[in-house]
């Protein structure tokens, strides 16, 4: 069997809210209540249960924003 590679978040395109949190140094629990603040963000994915991020577009959200 081959196993899976271990990529650096910085590399990833989705990442988890504990990848994502870990990577800009928010919350988890802050990057939570972004994502589920009215209308869904651009920059989350909703893969069934599950709850990605897309680094790429939260970078531009957070390089944007004043207060989060």
């Amino acid at each position: 069997m081959s196993e899976i590679p271990t990529i650096n978040a910085s590399e990833k395109f989705l990442l988890t809210f504990d990848e994502a949190a870990g990577y800009f140094g928010i919350g988890r629990n802050k990057l939570r209540n972004m994502a589920s603040y009215g209308e869904p963000p651009d920059w989350v994915l909703h893969n069934g249960k599950k709850t990605l991020i897309k680094r790429v577009l939260l970078e531009k959200y957070l390089l944007n924003a004043e207060t989060i």
